[in-house]
């Protein structure tokens, strides 16, 4: 059997030089990417249809803006994709899915194992805990440089909640937008505060506020390499794999959904 070729989108980003890593750490084979700058002892591809053209999976953790290309092209010529770019638009998480219909995708806001874990756990204390006694806030910090909020694992936080309620997160709403004289809190929407400063790779706290009694879950990153393990670990999973929209929580065999 051939080593796995596997392509980095943003190959010379902070993310891709992790990604570098991991797949030789993997004992697969990198297939090269593409890059907006210089790439030192890697293959840079022309495009991303080289790119495409020339892997067994390509791992996209770009901007949102290239996702639809991307997906795109990953149906064009047959190769599996691995995504994690969060702040997606309705047309392009709609061209993610279309791509995922001719080929195998794995979306997701956030590959770490132990996050893809605690999104099933959040499930079972939102079925348990019912919006009529207990509030759903979440809270979640990054790095000054993070351009969109609240962030992609804040909202998987949210639709793991929804759920478990049995409503998905769009129904039961987000509650984001606190300022003045707000009125008091409705019940059923999810609050959602977003932070930014300095270098913080990922905090997320999920609070399930009661009358009497409150509890939270915290799910904390400290080093990103975490997300490109992740990452790696999924795309040697989907090579093979029939077409489908799949998550993180697939490739770690805890059951989910799409994106979850």
């Amino acid at each position: 059997m051939s080593t796995l070729r596997i392509g980095i989108a943003g190959i010379s980003g902070r993310m891709g030089r992790l990604l570098v890593e991991e797949v030789a750490a993997a004992g697969c084979q990198l297939a090269g990417g593409t890059a907006r700058r210089g790439a030192q002892g890697v293959t840079v591809f022309a495009d991303a249809a080289a790119l495409f053209a020339g892997s067994d999976v390509v791992i996209d953790f770009t901007i949102a803006s290239t996702a639809e290309a991307h997906a795109a092209l990953a149906a064009e010529h047959g190769t599996p994709l691995v995504l994690g770019t969060s702040g997606l638009s309705a047309a392009q998480d709609a061209a993610v899915a279309a791509a995922a219909r001719v080929v195998p995708v794995v979306a997701s806001a956030n590959f770490a194992p132990a996050a893809t874990v605690l999104f099933a756990l959040i499930e079972q204390f939102a079925a348990a805990l019912p919006p009529e006694q207990f509030d759903a806030e979440i809270v979640e910090m990054h790095h000054r440089q993070k351009v969109d909020a609240p962030s992609g694992t804040a909202v998987m936080m949210g639709a793991a909640v929804a759920r478990g309620r049995g409503k998905t997160l769009a129904e039961v709403g987000m509650d984001s937008g606190r300022d003045g004289h707000t009125g008091p809190r409705a019940t059923g929407p999810i609050g959602f505060a977003a932070l930014r400063g300095g270098q913080v790779v990922g905090e997320h706290t999920l609070l399930f506020a009661g009358a009497s009694e409150h509890i939270s879950l915290t799910h904390r990153s400290f080093d990103r390499r975490v997300y490109a393990t992740g990452a790696v670990q999924a795309a040697r999973w989907a090579a093979g794999r029939p077409p489908g929209l799949y998550s993180m929580r697939d490739v770690m065999g805890v059951g989910g959904t799409p994106g979850a």
